[in-house]
């Protein structure tokens, strides 16, 4: 009886560093693909265990099942894999109120401006227990982000409308978002002006502005329009000053690979700081 005492004694330490580590590296499941980049870039990949549609890097994430899109989710599935934690943005609030009723900790991290994507890797660090890694990548980013910005040359800062959709109307970037922030970052300016994140756009507006530069994604549809209006009625296009992005979302996804999207902008827009 003793000596089982004694081997019980010496099992607690093990089980109680156990639980420990358990509580310390929770299973997460991903509601956005950002997210998912953020998780992985931070060494928490192996605590995945579930995505959303359209989650397409890194590669180990494309294996995972996928649970949920922006506007919908399966809640008995993400329930089945028994995750610590879920992470979405606010924008799916409406979406997790069966999983907070199922006891599931969800919690919603805002990705709209350039300092939410650092707060969202603090904050998934922290969550995670990958507090080290998070804030080692933040500086790196930081650090890269510095140098391209450094390259920029000075002077004109070409006013750019982006393109996030033509049909039916025309969707665009507005000043609060964060791509309109690595707009800033590259020299450049919002053409846009509107003070939202996101924002449809007037064709008459559009034609008023008469931009300087337009930057669109492939899958935005613009190619196939520019000789219609408003797009042949501005000066850039006819000036051939559109640059389409073909890998969207390191432009668009507020993510680790941001940077890519940044050094994308300076080369388009300012050519002689890219042959420096």
């Amino acid at each position: 009886m003793i000596c089982e005492r004694e081997d019980s004694r010496m099992l607690l330490p093990a089980l109680a560093a156990s639980i420990a580590l358990a509580t310390a590296t929770p299973t997460v499941v991903s509601l956005i693909p950002s997210l998912t980049e953020d998780l992985f870039a931070i060494g928490a990949g192996r605590q995945v265990v579930g995505t959303s549609q359209f989650t397409d890097y890194p590669p180990a994430a494309t294996k995972l099942p996928q649970v949920a899109s922006f506007s919908a989710l399966d809640a008995e599935r993400i329930v089945e894999l028994h995750p610590g934690i879920v992470v979405g943005i606010p924008a799916q609030a409406s979406l997790v109120g069966d999983l907070r009723r199922a006891g599931l900790r969800v919690e919603l991290l805002k990705d709209d401006s350039f300092d939410d994507l650092f707060a969202t890797l603090e904050r998934l660090g922290t969550l995670t227990g990958r507090e080290r890694e998070a804030s080692s990548l933040a500086r790196s980013l930081r650090e890269r982000t510095e140098q391209l910005v450094k390259s920029v040359p000075p002077g004109t800062e070409p006013r750019t409308f982006v393109v996030l959709g033509v049909a039916p109307t025309i969707f665009t970037v507005g000043d609060g978002s964060y791509i309109a922030h690595l707009l800033a970052l590259a020299g450049a300016t919002n053409a846009s002006a509107v003070p939202e994140p996101y924002a449809r756009y007037s064709a008459e507006a559009l034609v008023a502005s008469q931009p300087d530069a337009i930057v669109a994604d492939r899958q935005s549809g613009l190619s196939a329009v520019l000789d219609r209006p408003p797009w042949n009625a501005l000066r850039a296009v006819r000036a051939g000053r559109v640059y389409v992005l073909d890998d969207a979302d390191i432009l668009e996804r507020p993510g680790p690979r941001y940077n890519q999207g940044l050094a994308w902008l300076i080369a388009r827009l300012h050519p002689r700081a890219a042959q420096r």
